[in-house]
């Protein structure tokens, strides 16, 4: 049964409008949203539907995966942040567009309807698999908090087994990593899990040359976002840290000991990480509106085509470029966070609240932090490397962050993380099960 009757049909229901996602889209929107409809006294409901109880601020997964940052300080509690939300801790599985339901389950209860009178989709995105033989049983990715812990634990299970292993063939795969995915979320990553490698071989006492790091990509360059000036900065100090960069090349095929690069060479190793690519949500797969590179197509007022009762943007949504016409704008937390206002305003529009606007913004650049004492940005322009880089990353980071307690204790970790060695407790939090991208992302193909 629908949670309720449309309003159309009963005058005592308020309008309603849901939000899916609690990503950065979703959950500005739904904070602006109310306050926006808060100061005009409308009673309009907003429903935010996630499969989590958070906000998770995902450019951070990267320090969280290295052994840096703890996950809590990078989930905002929903609950805190949104207190005039109603919030349904479930997951969207299908959308009716003409009968305006939108199914949802959960693990604690069955499957339910909920309409709604407008419906906001900032499902997110989830990792990219192609066709390659293994990937998704032996490796994982880095969108959630289930796999940037797997991938900590993982690292420091294989290290420990490593010291105990008197085969040399089994302890060096034990002691070999493979990111793939060359981009910035892949490099923090590498350069992130190198220095919680390098925290454990001056502990343990033997060089940490002994773990070896192998980055792929299929690009001809690390980092082509940043510029050719700082991509090759990045290249030099990520190899002068001994990390094994191959660009032009990617995977063939995994099995749980071993991967096969796209030249045919065999590389024994227990630990891959694939962060290379992203597709919109699997619920966008129920509908039968047009797409984008995996994205839902959006009018540049982040209306969906045809159906003016729907929104979209962030990761999920191909929002038309206006500064670069004929592109679509990046999936990146930047644009996404800034749709999240402009969805909140147009939706609040429809509702007789203000006038629409187009989403217009140019990008303001990247802050990338590659491990100890490294960063690159490029603010507005400026390029920047080394510690002034640093500064700006982590004042960056800890700022947008969108809940003082949280930014409070990033703050602390970092100045702790200055005098202190990184921790080593395997702790055994997340199995691989969990991590996987079926349960973690809730990919159930290869897309």
């Amino acid at each position: 049964m629908p949670d309720h009757q449309k309003s159309a049909d009963s005058g005592a229901e308020p309008r309603r409008v849901v939000i899916v996602g609690s990503g950065f889209a979703g959950f500005t929107c739904a904070r602006k949203l109310c306050r926006t409809l808060a100061a005009a006294g409308d009673d309009t409901e907003v429903v935010l539907v996630s499969p989590t109880d958070y906000m998770l601020y995902t450019p951070l997964l990267p320090d969280v995966a290295g052994g840096l940052i703890d996950p809590r300080f990078v989930a905002v509690s929903l609950t805190d942040a949104l207190p005039r939300v109603r919030l349904i801790v479930a997951t969207a599985k299908s959308i009716d567009l003409d009968d305006k339901t939108l199914t949802v389950t959960s693990d604690h209860h069955g499957t339910r309807e909920l309409t709604w009178d407008r419906l906001v989709l900032t499902p997110g995105s989830v990792t990219r698999l192609f066709d390659v033989p293994g990937l998704p049983e032996h490796g994982r990715g880095l969108k959630t908090v289930a796999e940037a812990l797997y991938l900590r634990e993982q690292l420091i299970r294989q290290l420990e087994l490593a010291d105990h292993e008197d085969d040399s063939e089994i302890r060096q795969a034990r002691r070999t990593v493979v990111v793939v995915g060359a981009s910035y979320a892949g490099t923090e990553l590498v350069a992130q899990l190198r220095a919680l490698a390098d925290t454990y071989a001056a502990r343990r006492g033997f060089d940490p040359s002994e773990i070896r790091f192998l980055l792929l990509d299929m690009a001809d360059r690390v980092m082509p976002e940043v510029g050719e000036k700082l991509s090759d900065q990045v290249l030099s100090v990520l190899r002068g840290r001994g990390i094994d960069i191959r660009l032009g090349m990617s995977l063939k095929e995994l099995t749980g000991d071993r991967v096969v690069l796209t030249d045919g060479t065999t590389v024994p190793t227990h630990t891959v990480a694939w962060v290379t690519g992203v597709t919109g949500a699997p619920v966008l797969s129920t509908l039968d509106l047009p797409m984008e590179r995996g994205r839902l197509s959006v009018n540049d007022d982040l209306r969906v085509p045809g159906h003016p009762d729907v929104f979209a943007g962030g990761d999920a949504a191909a929002v038309p470029d206006l500064t670069q016409p004929g592109k679509i704008t990046p999936p990146t937390a930047q644009h996404a966070t800034r749709q999240g206002k402009i969805l909140a305003r147009n939706v609040a529009a429809s509702l007789g609240i203000g006038a629409p606007v187009p989403y217009k913004h140019r990008d303001m650049g990247l802050v990338v932090d590659l491990g100890p004492r490294f960063a690159v940005a490029n603010p507005l322009g400026l390029r920047l490397s080394g510690l002034p880089a640093k500064a700006v990353t982590r004042a960056y980071h800890t700022f947008a962050v969108p809940r003082g307690l949280n930014r409070w204790a990033i703050t602390l970790t970092y100045l702790t993380n200055a005098v202190t060695p990184r921790p080593l407790p395997l702790l055994g939090l997340v199995s691989p099960e969990e991590a996987s991208f079926h349960a973690s992302e809730g990919i159930r193909h290869q897309v």
